[in-house]
């Protein structure tokens, strides 16, 4: 290979200053036109142009990104280097585990323990933890917060610790807002700049964040996405991300919103069209003449979908309306000046007159768009909002009495399938954005004045993602009414979105679990699959802010709330179009919205308030692990380190699970409740803990025993091996016992048995969870044979040491007449595994027959296959910094 490089090094002057920049205009004389090039992969180029060292970089990956615009595809792999690494904490906390542990492994073979520190710049920011236990009152948020405090004490001073420990490291305390609104309201800076020398280096913000709604951040202009915990734990120890040169969608945008539709309804629209057309591992990138049209925010909120639509990421070039965004939220006038002063230098900058290459192109007249709702179990199922109704009803029709009704201890109300028990304004996607959330206290303050109120059965919540929504709903006058229907603030955090939704009030569980109902939520998330919204609820609607209000007022998802009546108000019944709030009256209220709201709630926004600031703090370098907490314990993954990792044939191996199609990892990975009943319930009561002290999975991340015993544990996860069954069961053979695939698992170990669990189409879909993988490895999984894989998830597992296999010639489970109860071999796994490779496979069945065939081996690069072979992600890392 050729180690030629590319000088572009060219200086910039703005303002005072002079910067210097990787030129790709002048890279272009070397690499040929780039003039097609679409912008995010110029970003690509950059980041490669900048980190040429003839070694991971070389001539011929930046040639491969030149090229890619007349094949508008690639097979390269590449070595990115992101600017910074963003976390959220139910993630955050076990990276800081691994890393801390690393610590412990560097020190034991008499190295240095400060080798292990974020060589990036790393945010951390505290908003998974707050849950939703008081609701609808004055003191719900005070209250949740000490709650909060109470519950999260350990993690709480780990994560303290670690500010301390290590350096390049950054927390934001609990009660500030959602990492992703924090991301756009304060931590990007579209340009990044870093002192080399006597240089002051300009180049595009990238990051990559333990969160796979990281893509927000896109909208804005900065390249990002989500990656597995230990993915991010390699890029904040100066590993590059590997990646093969993705295809890039572009996505016309042309024409206005149409009158009564949000940004919602938009971004509902776009999720479903771009995952019928199938975007996975593929950037989209947006481009055309609406994109005038579209504020930052709802760019933002499109952007925030990305996982939904099942891209890398969804990504919106700078232009005017970023700078205009940019001096909203306060950003510095000469940082505001460089951006565009860099992103046009750089040709970075929207320009719709320069026709693109686009791997494919699709196009959506903004005009068209409707209002919608996604559910009642995935995101990119659209339901225009006329047939809600209709399509509730096909869901209560599968229970046992569709019927059936039951009265509600203290209230004149019998519950019925279809009522409605959470309406919840939370999450990134939709509280980043004024227009929908004035849009909610518009319709509230409407609602209010027709004596219409929300039903006394629905649990209602607003969770902001920013301090800055609170302030400018006040200066709007729209909070009293927000309350008034009971949409008190309940914390700044991910809340009802991620399963911390609370409990519902007893004598509404009690009615639910007596008549076995189908009852919904609605709520203006981004993710609503089986059993993450609560336990207890079946029915999960993603809805824009206002029609979360709506709904309240309803009461019942089993309405078509377009027609039919809201209530009876002071003046007869009530009809959504009487309330509903006009697009001038919604942006007369956004125009409130000023850049002194942002510099006051980020001016001192690491301090934290006095719950966090009295937290207790060890000064060490390395942690003092208390092997009484059941919080954060030391984790298992480097026992074995410097022992040599072989790659050897699979043999006798059983079958975990057997799952069809659509396995999230919120099925995988535990999330949500811990049930008393559990193997994470029983080991809890074991260790002394109460049931009503249990908190949730998300918070003790950083304990691998409660973690793995969740796994596969989710309450609506439906294991093959037990038709009919729902839950984290399975059968062990050869004793065909029903037990938990935690028992199971352990069983197996003991009995020295290989495990492989057995998949359908698109694997892994869901938020980039280290867990998944991680529990998958703890519980003995050598292997997962599956149609497809969600991009995040296949990595993590390879970056665990679990080898993802896929099914080849249109094979499948049902082709190939499996059913789990047969003994599996890969006789030709070995250590000359190469990126790719076709394996054998030989099902055994319990008659003796053979039946062989084909998977192809799904690790993707030569890195991850470096992984693989050490036993995993951090473990390769570990050894490079020691051979250094």
């Amino acid at each position: 290979m050729s180690q030629r490089t590319i000088d572009c090094a060219t200086p910039l002057k703005v303002g005072d200053t002079t910067y210097r920049y990787y030129s790709l205009d002048a890279a272009a004389k070397a690499l040929g036109d780039l003039s097609q090039l679409p912008l995010s992969l110029r970003v690509l180029l950059e980041n490669l142009l900048r980190h040429q060292d003839g070694v991971s970089v070389q001539y011929d990956d930046l040639k491969a990104i030149a090229d890619w615009q007349e094949l508008r595809r690639s097979s390269r792999e590449i070595q990115f280097r992101p600017a910074r690494v963003l976390m959220q904490d139910f993630t955050g906390v076990p990276a800081l585990v691994d890393l801390a542990a690393m610590r412990d492994a560097v020190a034991k073979t008499g190295a240095d323990a400060e080798l292990i520190n974020p060589l990036s710049a790393v945010d951390l920011v505290i908003d998974h933890s707050v849950m939703v236990d008081r609701f609808a009152n004055s003191a719900a948020f005070g209250d949740n917060v000490a709650l909060e405090v109470e519950r999260n004490k350990e993690r709480y001073a780990f994560l303290r610790w670690g500010q301390k420990a290590f350096q390049n490291f950054r927390v934001v305390p609990p009660g500030t807002g959602i990492c992703h609104q924090v991301n756009l309201e304060y931590l990007a800076k579209v340009a990044w700049t870093e002192e080399k020398g006597d240089d002051t280096l300009v180049y595009p913000d990238t990051l990559v964040g333990t969160d796979s709604h990281t893509t927000m951040i896109n909208g804005l202009g900065v390249l990002g996405w989500g990656v597995g915990g230990i993915e991010a734990e390699a890029a904040m120890l100066g590993q590059p991300v590997s990646m093969l040169l993705p295809e890039v969608v572009g996505f016309k945008l042309v024409g206005h919103m149409p009158e009564g539709c949000t940004a919602t309804d938009l971004v509902l629209t776009v999720t479903q069209m771009l995952r019928a057309k199938g975007v996975v591992g593929k950037f989209v990138e947006f481009f055309g003449e609406g994109l005038a049209h579209l504020p930052l925010a709802d760019r933002a909120t499109i952007a925030n979908m990305s996982p939904e639509f099942g891209a890398t990421c969804g990504f919106f070039p700078v232009d005017e309306e970023t700078i205009k965004y940019l001096e909203l939220s306060g950003r510095s006038e000469q940082q505001i000046k460089l951006v565009e002063a860099y992103a046009k230098a750089q040709g970075l900058w929207r320009d719709d007159e320069q026709p693109l290459a686009f791997s494919d192109v699709l196009e959506l007249d903004l005009a068209t768009v409707k209002p919608v709702m996604a559910g009642p179990k995935r995101p990119q199922d659209k339901v225009a909002l006329p047939d809600i109704k209709a399509t509730m009803e096909l869901e209560i029709s599968q229970a046992i009495d569709p019927s059936r009704k039951v009265p509600v201890e203290g209230m004149k109300h019998q519950l019925t399938h279809g009522d409605l028990v959470i309406a919840a304004i939370t999450s990134c996607t939709n509280t980043s954005n004024p227009s929908v959330m004035m849009a909610a206290g518009l319709l509230a303050k409407n609602a209010i004045e027709a004596g219409l109120n929300v039903k006394p059965w629905v649990k209602t919540s607003l969770a902001p993602g920013s301090k800055v929504v609170t302030d400018y709903l006040d200066k709007a006058g729209l909070t009293s009414y927000l309350e008034q229907l009971g949409f008190h603030l309940v914390g700044y955090g991910c809340t009802t979105c991620i399963g911390n939704s609370g409990p519902l009030p007893d004598a509404i569980a009690k009615a639910v679990d007596e008549g076995d109902l189908t009852v919904s939520a609605v709520l203006s998330g981004n993710r609503n699959f089986e059993g993450r919204i609560h336990p207890q609820v079946k029915g999960n609607w993603l809805a824009s802010p206002p029609l979360v209000v709506a709904y309240a007022l309803a009461g019942t998802t089993s309405i078509d709330i377009t027609s039919e009546s809201l209530g009876e108000g002071s003046e007869g019944p009530v009809y959504l179009k009487d309330i509903w709030p006009s697009n001038a009256a919604i942006a007369e209220q956004v125009a409130k919205v000023d850049h002194a709201m942002f510099r006051k709630q980020y001016a001192d926004v690491f301090s934290g308030d006095e719950h966090w600031q009295k937290l207790p703090v060890n000064e060490s370098r390395t942690y003092d692990w208390q092997k009484e907490s059941t919080y954060i314990q030391h984790p298992p993954f480097f026992e074995a380190f410097g022992e040599p990792v072989l790659i050897e044939p699979i043999k006798d191996a059983r079958v975990l699970a057997l799952f069809g199609d659509s396995i999230t990892t919120d099925h995988i990975s535990p999330a949500g409740a811990i049930k008393p009943s559990a193997p994470a319930g029983e080991y809890l009561q074991q260790q002394g803990i109460k049931p009503e002290d249990f908190n949730s999975y998300g918070s003790r991340r950083g304990n691998h025993q409660v973690m793995m015993r969740g796994t596969f544990a989710n309450i609506r996860i439906r294991n093959q091996l037990l038709p009919g069954s729902e839950g984290g069961v399975t059968r062990h053979f050869p004793s065909d016992e029903k037990v938990s695939i935690y028992e199971a698992a352990m069983r197996y170990q003991q009995e020295n048995t290989p495990l492989i669990v057995l998949a359908g189409k698109e694997y892994g879909t869901g938020s980039s969870r280290d867990w998944a993988a991680k529990g998958t490895r703890l519980l003995g999984v050598k292997a997962v044979i599956a149609e497809s894989f969600e991009r995040i998830h296949r990595s993590n597992l390879v970056g665990m040491g679990v080898l993802p296999l896929q099914f080849t010639h249109h094979e499948n489970v049902e082709v190939l007449q499996l059913t789990g109860e047969e003994h599996f071999n890969l006789p030709d796994l070995g250590a000359d595994l190469k990126v790719g490779q076709s394996l054998t496979v030989e099902a055994i069945r319990p008659d003796g027959k053979v039946k062989s065939f084909q998977v192809q081996c799904r690790i993707d690069t030569e890195n991850e296959l470096h992984y693989f072979r050490s036993g995993g992600i951090l473990q390769y890392v570990l050894e490079q910094l020691l051979k250094q």
